[in-house]
């Protein structure tokens, strides 16, 4: 790299030597042919500062009609770049997120590397916010689905109760329906609220060392009356594990996914819960005996409003937010979740947490 740079200052210095020694070598062959077309015979001495003079005017005149030329090229240059990237910005800006520059750009352009970075950098933001633009869409169209159709059950059954001639019994029955619809809006609201909390930047994350095995304990504990309706078998194994993280934040996960188990899980199945410390890490796992999940559907269990069944999520109140806040905890405490699941078979989730956080 030395090499080069001495190289180049060499190449340099011969140029600019070869070109003013041109220049005055130029004008002193011009100078004389005047002076003997003119019939003039000036001194030595005369002679030298007429051509030093000319010289110095010629080079200043051919560096100044170059540099006019270069800034001429560089400002078309410049300007055949930048302006399809502020128009690209302008579209983006107006929400116009289908923006690429590979094709309105010059092909001349597209051996500069800055101009190349700068396009790629232009076409990955546009990706982005057009990726980002769909989720946003999916979001309030899952969203607004989720309200309307327990709003259209409580409307239905509502009118229905406007009927004089209902038994007490169907009066009861269609009050129950509107009740558990209440309540399905309800924990949607609860969820959609807890998601947002927990992706503002001014989340309070108040970490603090505390016994993780006592609180799966009492949480399992305190899900007693869900698994005892459906006879589920509780297996659990926690060894005494002691970590330094958000205990509100987690009670909410594990809460996640031991209701989410219960419910998935048929009438006498058997529910495995599992902690123990491997090195630097904290694993706990859950594993049911119930419905299973797809191998298509695995990868996407963790997204918002995903539900791997849609008709039995429904039916048990499902809004498919407990997986993503679940996730979103773990990441906020730099961990891993993750799901195994068998159709059918059953399915195990995992979460792998730091000790120290």
């Amino acid at each position: 790299m030395k090499n080069k740079q001495i190289f180049i200052r060499i190449g340099g210095t011969v140029l600019i030597l070869a070109f003013l020694a041109g220049v005055f070598s130029g004008t002193f062959v011009l100078t004389a042919f005047g002076y003997e077309k003119l019939d003039l015979h000036p001194t030595a001495l005369v002679a030298q500062l007429v051509n030093s003079l000319l010289g110095l005017f010629f080079c200043v005149l051919i560096i100044s009609i170059l540099g006019f030329i270069f800034r001429s090229k560089r400002r078309e240059f410049l300007m055949g770049t930048v302006e399809p990237i502020i128009k690209a910005l302008e579209r983006i800006g107006q929400g116009d997120f289908n923006v690429r520059l590979e094709n309105e750009l010059d092909g001349d352009f597209q051996g500069h590397e800055p101009v190349k970075k700068l396009v790629q950098s232009v076409n990955s933001m546009a990706l982005e916010l057009s990726q980002m633009e769909e989720l946003r869409q999916e979001f309030i169209s899952n969203v607004s689905h989720e309200i309307q159709s327990p709003l259209t059950s409580i409307r239905g059954f509502a009118r229905a109760l406007q009927d004089e001639d209902l038994s007490q019994e169907e009066k009861t029955h269609y009050l129950n329906i509107i009740e558990t619809e209440c309540m399905r809006l309800s924990k949607l609201s609860e969820d959609l609220l807890k998601l947002a909390s927990l992706e503002a930047e001014n989340l309070q994350f108040e970490p603090k060392p505390y016994r993780l095995d006592k609180q799966i304990r009492s949480l399992i504990l305190a899900c007693e009356p869900q698994w005892m309706d459906k006879v589920i078998d509780m297996v659990v194994s926690l060894e005494e594990v002691s970590i330094t993280a958000d205990e509100d934040l987690l009670s909410q996960v594990w809460i996640n996914l031991i209701h989410n188990s219960i419910k998935f899980s048929p009438q006498s199945a058997r529910v495995n819960i599992g902690l123990h410390q491997q090195g630097d890490k904290v694993l706990f796992s859950i594993s049911d005996t119930g419905i299973g999940i797809l191998e298509a559907d695995q990868a996407r269990v963790f997204e918002r409003f995903f539900k791997a069944d849609k008709s039995r999520q429904r039916s048990n109140g499902g809004s498919g937010l407990v997986l993503s806040i679940a996730k979103k905890i773990v990441e906020i405490h730099q961990g891993e979740i993750s799901l195994q699941s068998k159709l059918g078979a059953g399915t195990t989730v995992t979460v792998s947490l730091p000790v120290m956080n």
